[in-house]
């Protein structure tokens, strides 16, 4: 992938050198909980796809997270030499030149989010963001929060190397800030609180997999764009689409795949969505909502 020496975005938060956000627990619904819950919580979270701030509620018997945040100091840009902040930086600048493009033609005005770079925990308006979640977006806060060793888990540990699958990592989660900004979000979590379990989950399956088309209608205009692509930068992303599927975790994890669980969708199914989105570049590929067929 081609960015060295692109533009890099002013909207990153390096919060790397902050200490630990809270004390001896985990507040949930006003209530702190144990090392142990919260081990259980995470492990799970990772295995079937649910994001561990969700079961740790349940598992304290508490209500949704405290979105309450902890007040930090000032955010710090992060070094200039540390080129792995800068690579993030250049792959969030050109999301915001790709979605302020394509807000611009549907008539509306495009917001920039926050990427926070953390290591370990710290506070989010989602309650405190760990980092054996994974990279997230909070929509309360409208940030997107990463801890760069996952992109180590992902070369090592899920055989996802290279770096147009680390962008398509970031621009996923910038995809689900477009949908808050499009007043997705809000509509599915309403529903949500209506369904049933599985179907909450299934709905969110559909969540997941639209961020994963807005991920390819971005890499498409990048390259429409910068011309940014370099060869075997597009299966790079397909792979990484491929292993954080709900199937290959699951069966990796403990053998068995419980489709009933599944929140973001199965390996073919990310890879699917993905692709139409970087072949087709059009955001009315991605309606998720209103297909049968995933």
């Amino acid at each position: 992938m081609k960015w060295e020496g692109e533009r890099q975005s002013d909207n990153v938060e390096d919060r790397r050198d902050a200490g630990p956000s809270g004390g001896g627990g985990f507040p949930i619904g006003g209530r702190g909980i144990g090392l142990g819950t919260i081990v259980i919580a995470l492990v799970g979270g990772w295995i079937l796809g649910i994001n561990p701030l969700t079961l740790l509620s349940a598992l304290s018997g508490g209500g949704m997270p405290d979105s309450a945040v902890v007040q930090q100091a000032p955010a710090q840009r992060p070094p200039a030499d540390d080129r792995m902040a800068s690579f993030v930086s250049t792959v969030l600048a050109d999301t915001e030149d790709v979605w302020k493009q394509q807000f611009s033609q549907m008539g509306g005005s495009y917001r920039d989010p926050k990427l926070v770079l953390f290591r370990g925990a710290t506070p989010t308006a989602c309650g405190t963001g760990q980092t054996a979640m994974g990279p997230f977006y909070c929509p309360g806060d409208q940030k997107v929060y990463i801890d760069l060793a996952f992109y180590d888990t992902l070369r090592s540990q899920l055989g996802a190397p290279g770096d147009f699958a680390q962008a398509y990592v970031i621009a996923h989660e910038v995809g689900h800030h477009v949908q808050n900004l499009m007043g997705i979000t809000d509509k599915v979590d309403q529903a949500r609180q209506r369904m049933s379990e599985a179907q909450a989950n299934a709905l969110s399956v559909r969540l997941e997999l639209q961020a994963d088309c807005f991920a390819g209608v971005w890499g498409y205009h990048a390259q429409q764009m910068r011309q940014i692509l370099e060869q075997g930068d597009i299966e790079e992303a397909l792979n990484a689409a491929g292993r954080i599927g709900d199937d290959v975790l699951q069966r990796q994890s403990t053998g068995t795949v419980r489709p009933e669980s599944f929140t973001h969708g199965s390996s073919a199914q990310r890879v699917n969505w993905f692709k139409r989105g970087m072949q087709s570049g059009d955001l009315k590929q991605c309606n998720t909502f209103e297909t049968r067929q995933l």
